[in-house]
This record gives C-alpha cells, sequence and structure tokens, in this order.
C-alpha cells in the first residue's frame, strides 16, 4: 500500500443515455460511437430491443449482438466478453433497463425468490453489481441507454392521497447513472441535458444534440491522459500485497487484463502461499512445549 501523486490516466469512456421511447436514445448512441472510433467496424450493439438496433444500418456497417429473454445479468456480462473478444472498440447496450426490469432481470429474478423479500435482495444485488463491474473494468469504451417513463409521487390533498407527476425517472437502479463518467438525459424533442459530468465539456450547456462532434470530444478528453505503459503496470503488480490489492490493480487496466493475466495469476500465487506460510507460523498446534519448532 503506496501513496502516489495523482495522474490522470488515459480512460474509457462510460456514458449513459436516458429518456422515453422515441427520444432517440439509440441513433445518438451510434453517432456518438462513431466520433468515439471512427471506425463503424469497431462498433457492437448488444440489442435487447428486438433488432430494433437493425434499424440505422444505413449509418455504417456496425455489429449486433441480438440478447433475448431472460435479460439475467450473466447474459449482459458474457454479451460484453464477447465483444472485447471480438476486439470491438465501442459497445453500446441497448438497453440496459432489461436486466433491472426485464423478463428474467433483477426484478423479476428477485418477485420469484421463496422467503423475506427484504432478505432477498442480499441474494440479487451481488449479480447486478457484477454486471455493473464488468461495464466499468471492460476494456471498450462502454454506451449504455436507459429507458425512462413518468414518475409519481402520493401527495395529500384535503385527506386523500393523490398521484403527483414529478419528472422522468430511469428504469434502472437508483443511482445507476452516477458509475457513469458522463449521463445524458434525452427528451422526446431529441434534446439532451446532462445529469452528471466528469468531464466537464459540457458545463453550463443546454439543448445539446447527441451527435458525432460529441463522441469526437469525448474522444480527446479520453486521450489526454498519461498513458501508462505495461511494464509500469507489471511493476505494480509485483508491490501489491494482498488479493484486493491485486484485483484493484486489475479492473483499473482492463486494456491489459489478457496480455499480463499471466503475471497477475502468479502474484496471486505467491500471496496466497505468502498468507498460507504465515497462518503456519502463528498457529500454535505448529509449535512443541520448549518453544522450537
Amino acid at each position: 500500500m503506496n501513496l502516489t501523486k495523482a495522474t490522470r490516466k488515459r480512460a474509457k469512456m462510460r456514458l449513459s443515455i436516458q429518456g422515453p421511447s422515441g427520444s432517440g436514445k439509440t441513433y445518438g448512441a451510434l453517432l456518438i460511437a462513431f466520433g468515439l472510433c471512427g471506425d463503424w467496424s469497431k462498433i457492437a450493439i448488444v440489442d435487447t430491443e428486438s433488432s430494433s438496433a437493425e434499424l440505422y444500418a444505413h449509418l455504417g456497417e456496425y455489429n449486433t449482438l441480438q440478447l433475448s429473454a431472460p435479460f439475467n445479468p450473466e447474459s449482459f456480462i458474457e454479451a460484453i466478453r464477447v465483444c472485447e473478444k471480438e476486439q470491438m472498440e465501442v459497445i453500446i447496450i441497448d438497453s440496459a433497463s432489461h436486466e433491472w426490469d426485464g423478463i428474467g432481470g433483477i426484478l423479476d429474478i428477485h418477485s420469484h425468490l421463496p422467503g423475506n423479500s427484504f432478505t432477498n435482495w442480499s441474494k440479487v444485488t451481488p449479480r447486478h453489481n457484477a454486471f455493473i463491474q464488468s461495464i466499468l473494468t471492460c476494456s471498450c469504451h462502454v454506451i449504455t441507454t436507459v429507458r425512462s417513463k413518468q414518475d409519481y409521487v402520493l401527495t395529500d390533498k384535503n385527506g386523500k392521497q393523490v398521484p403527483e407527476k414529478v419528472g422522468m425517472k430511469g428504469i434502472q437502479k437508483d443511482g445507476y447513472e452516477y458509475e457513469s463518467t458522463v449521463a445524458f438525459e434525452v427528451d422526446l424533442h431529441h434534446r439532451a441535458t446532462v445529469s452528471k459530468d466528469r468531464t466537464e465539456l459540457f458545463t453550463g450547456q443546454h439543448e445539446i444534440r447527441l451527435d458525432v462532434e460529441i463522441g469526437q470530444r469525448l474522444k480527446n478528453w479520453c486521450e489526454q491522459g498519461k498513458v501508462v505503459t505495461v511494464d509500469e503496470v507489471t511493476g505494480r503488480i509485483g508491490d501489491c500485497k494482498s488479493i484486493q490489492e491485486l484485483l484493484s490493480l486489475y479492473q483499473i487496466f482492463p486494456q491489459y487484463k489478457e496480455v499480463l493475466k499471466p503475471e497477475f495469476e502468479q502474484r496471486k500465487k505467491q500471496i496466497l502461499i505468502g498468507q498460507e506460510v504465515g497462518k503456519q507460523l502463528t498457529d500454535p498446534q505448529n509449535f512443541i512445549p520448549n518453544g522450537t519448532h
């Protein structure tokens, strides 16, 4: 465990686009994806919307991966792995709402579990968290679309509970957008506003149009950071003192997951052996009464 100077490193974009049906989420995601990589053949859409992603095939020869029910988290994780294996540069998950509220999604899984509803969340939450981690540690840029619907709250009027509109709500777990680098909310007029922006590229801007130029701006931001070399990461692997430190390093540099897999595995074995030796040295049963081994 060491202190290091803060240095902004090159990053992969994690972008969320939320909006109602017909707001242009998929179309906007495709334009941004092209801006991010400049090559339609390096873009893949994980399509949960019954082949709707193919409606925009006139834009370019991008790839699609059809995902059908059940929409469990593991299906999305596997789809991301397939896209990584095929060396895509941008993955669009259209839409992530199905993982939460689709047939076989988290809410559906939870509703069919026997026993206490509250405690059952401990069984399904890790599965959702694994889906989130697969996005965060992906070696590609990842854009997720999220459906939104009118949200209501009950208010008291003349002693009666009356539903009142309070705006649009994304169909995903509360706080989902906070995992993103940038989160856009799009209306039915195809105008986007920013609900989260770690890049500070869109501060003070209103009614943004999701287009190729937005993708290019995001690409420039991603590439402004310092490039971390394989040798630097290899050195940091050797400095890891625990499995948790090693896992954190593995997740920070997803671009090196495959090339440095042997080094990660070797260091993992060394740490585990060290932990086992430590247990043996501190186990009273390994000492004889006269205090010698």
